[in-house]
């Protein structure tokens, strides 16, 4: 029996691709938002109808619209996937000519219902090319420099669009995860070792540039570094935000101040609390227990995402499963980093917690390919 045969032959049809849900990334996926709702429900002062209540509509959209996706089979998902980029990049561009602006970026899109953010569907759309493209490939051309150009092109697109918005967390994002996904499909090391030590190079001409006739970056761009790397340098100014947010993640402790007594969130001293520093939020009031708790179960939603797409002999569907795991991990990684002052503040919201129409709903069709890809592999 050839491959071919053999997958139709195990394809599961009707109410039987239910039962070949990956459950188990659902039920964490409904744990973490839940987390989310309880912290907007905080947040806003125990108004539901502030941020929680919109954001369980959105999350009951999302969740039953990843169930849609995952019984549509997966070889539909590879025909559409160059589509689906264009779409995304044609959105990109659709924001500078027409998008709607708000705290000083442009980078939305008023549906009337909702406002979407295109930046957020290329994050999965660069994800869902990419791993099209090489699935496409022969293995034997994936390191040869002209077949290098073709991925670079599809990442450095939108990555330079959403630069402009500006938007630089997301634009990171869909760079790192473009690269990621090129790592992922075998390209050779070498290309990612050039590339960082250019980025190291550069970094380091920047900085011995400072007070030199030849100086690159203006005197308040090294000054808003200074204030990154010691943010007590302007505690009331630039260095606020990563202040704020420091002492609500210490004053937490191992159990927290309770349920809704935080007082840096109750007494309105942490910026953004409902959206990228809602983790300090969290950290206050359930201490560590709680953060480390949340911690893992992003971290078992990886796992899942890993080890379905280990067993999987599909080489697109392996290959999309980790290129969604790795952009979900680097969604949390840079949100935590920024609000404990291990990176720029960049406005990267924590996964399924912040509130955030587009990101939540993006995110839950995300894990519909993941399961659309669990769902359809040969058994």
């Amino acid at each position: 029996m050839s491959y071919l045969e053999y997958n139709t032959a195990y394809v599961p049809s009707g109410f039987r691709k239910l039962l070949h849900v990956h459950w188990p990334i659902v039920l964490l996926l409904t744990a973490v938002s839940m987390a989310g709702f309880l912290m907007l429900y905080s947040v806003s002062g125990g108004r539901p109808e502030v941020w929680m209540e919109p954001q369980v509509k959105r999350f009951v959209l999302g969740i039953s619209a990843m169930l849609v996706v995952a019984m549509v089979p997966i070889w539909f998902w590879r025909n559409v996937a160059f589509l689906a980029y264009l779409g995304a990049l044609a959105l990109l561009v659709g924001v500078e000519l027409f998008g709607e602006t708000g705290g000083g970026a442009q980078r939305w899109i008023n549906l009337g219902f909702m406002r979407l953010q295109p930046s957020e569907l290329m994050k999965v759309g660069i994800v869902l090319v990419l791993a099209a493209y090489y699935d496409w490939l022969a293995p034997e051309k994936v390191s040869r420099p002209l077949w290098i150009i073709i991925p670079l092109i599809l990442i450095l697109a939108p990555t330079g669009l959403t630069v402009i918005q500006p938007d630089l967390g997301t634009a990171i994002l869909i760079l790192t995860g473009g690269g990621a996904m090129m790592f992922l499909a075998g390209v050779h090391w070498a290309y990612f070792a050039t590339v960082i030590a250019s980025g190291v190079g550069a970094i380091w001409t920047v900085f011995e540039s400072r007070g030199t006739t030849w100086q690159i970056l203006a005197d308040y761009q090294f000054r808003r570094i200074d204030v990154f790397l010691d943010p007590s340098q302007d505690p009331l100014g630039a260095g606020y935000n990563i202040t704020q947010a420091k002492i609500a993640l210490g004053s937490g402790g191992w159990t927290g101040r309770g349920f809704m007594q935080g007082t840096q969130t109750r007494l309105d001293f942490l910026p953004e609390a409902h959206t990228d520093f809602i983790f300090t939020t969290l950290a206050e009031e359930f201490g560590f227990v709680g953060s480390i708790t949340l911690l893992a179960l992003y971290c078992l939603i990886i796992f899942f995402c890993v080890a379905t797409a280990m067993t999987n002999r599909d080489r697109f569907s392996s290959l999309l499963t980790l290129g969604i795991a790795t952009t979900f991990f680097l969604y949390l990684a840079v949100n935590m980093s920024m609000v404990m002052g291990l990176a720029p503040v960049v406005g990267v919201p924590l996964p399924l917690v912040s509130y955030g129409g587009s990101a939540m709903l993006v995110l839950l069709l995300a894990f519909g390919l993941v399961q659309s890809a669990h769902v359809h592999k040969p058994r």
